[in-house]
């Protein structure tokens, strides 16, 4: 299973999904209308590491961040 979490102000608890690669997940994602709209904006680390490359293949224990664009001062 891996385990997508979602930071900052997306505000969902994580969730454990069954995927091979960020493609599969990302389409699970794209399902759910009030996650779908940060990921356009959101980076995508993978255990801690900043990824770009959605084919990237994931292992059971993985850790998914989605991490949604934040301002601060």
């Amino acid at each position: 299973m891996i385990k997508v979490e979602f930071l900052g102000p997306i505000g969902k608890d994580p969730i454990y999904v069954e995927a091979s690669t960020l493609r599969e997940i990302a389409s699970k994602l794209n399902d759910d209308e009030s996650i779908a709209q940060w990921l356009s904006s959101s980076a995508v680390a993978v255990n801690d590491r900043l990824v770009k490359d959605l084919d990237i293949v994931l292992n059971d224990g993985d850790r998914v961040s989605i991490l949604p664009p934040v301002c601060g001062g």
